[in-house]
């Protein structure tokens, strides 16, 4: 009897840390546990349609399928516009790696295309975003943190989302922050490439007050006040707003191209990290603590 209950015990923790979703317990998404629920029949408060929905997913989807299949692996994006659950998640079910994206998110008066873009970034980010991994019971686990899931979704995979795109008339609706504007000219000497970075830094701003407004905070979120904190060890779960908002920033920001890929292994590969010389485009102390090397 024993010998079996420990066999089931271990049968749960191996399946535990194959399937676990977005966060170390499976029970957190992009945001925290919310009871915040928008339903279909809710005219979304940003003007967000099933057509958008699905166009945005089915842009991802084109880019991204592909790239996973090469790893033997089948890449499964739920679409449940339907579901009223502000959220959304990342599991691996054996050889599946999956998505899920919800119709109460897409419809929350925070979100734009591009920020619900950036949320199917950060859940394919899970999966491929490499380190730092999220802690589980047997070590790092497969899933890539909260924040390296936010800045693989605006260093990477938003990049290629946005670069066929013509994003002069898409920002010509927005209102650019200057230091937004400055900053992206600094760091990148290409018109496309520029205009990328600051379509990548709104889309930020746009999860950036998601997630100010399911934590109830009353200060605005800015590009020029960043979160000035570090931390004393890397922080796996949800940065604060504007922690998160920087590491949207900093991704739009580093200087690395979209098709230089990330490692599982080594947290610099494919990134900017200041252990080669960047100031510019890093992960933040906020919520990154680099490994010694």
């Amino acid at each position: 009897m024993r010998k079996g209950f420990l066999a089931t015990a271990v049968a749960m923790l191996i399946f535990s840390a194959q399937s676990i979703a977005c966060d170390q317990h499976g029970q957190g998404g992009i945001v925290e546990d919310n009871s915040l629920y928008i339903p279909s029949n809710v005219k979304a408060a940003n003007g967000m349609t099933k057509a958008q929905f699905n166009a945005t997913i089915d842009k991802v989807e084109e880019i991204y399928a592909p790239i996973i299949a090469e790893r033997g692996k089948r890449l499964l994006i739920e679409r449940k516009w339907d579901d009223g659950t502000v959220n959304a998640y990342a599991q691996q079910q054996g050889s599946t790696w999956k998505v899920s994206m919800f119709g109460g998110l897409a419809r929350h008066e925070a979100i734009t295309v591009d920020g619900f873009a950036t949320v199917v970034c950060h859940e394919l980010g899970h999966h491929i975003g490499g380190q730092p991994k999220k802690k589980s019971w047997f070590g790092s686990s497969w899933a890539s943190n909260e924040g390296q899931s936010d800045y693989f979704a605006t260093s990477k995979c938003l990049r290629k989302f946005m670069e066929n795109d013509d994003n002069a008339t898409i920002l010509a609706t927005m209102t650019i922050p200057s230091i937004v504007v400055e900053n992206c000219q600094k760091n990148f000497t290409s018109d496309s490439e520029q205009l990328i970075c600051q379509r990548g830094a709104m889309a930020g701003l746009s999860l950036g007050n998601l997630f100010r407004a399911l934590r109830n905070l009353d200060t605005e979120l800015k590009f020029d006040t960043p979160d000035t904190s570090t931390v004393s060890a890397t922080n796996h779960n949800h940065p604060a707003p504007q922690c998160r908002l920087d590491t949207y920033f900093n991704g739009s920001l580093c200087e690395k191209d979209a098709y230089t890929d990330v490692s599982d292994r080594d947290f610099a590969v494919g990134t900017c990290a200041r252990v080669d010389g960047f100031d510019s485009g890093v992960r933040p102390t906020c919520w990154f603590k680099p490994p010694r090397s």
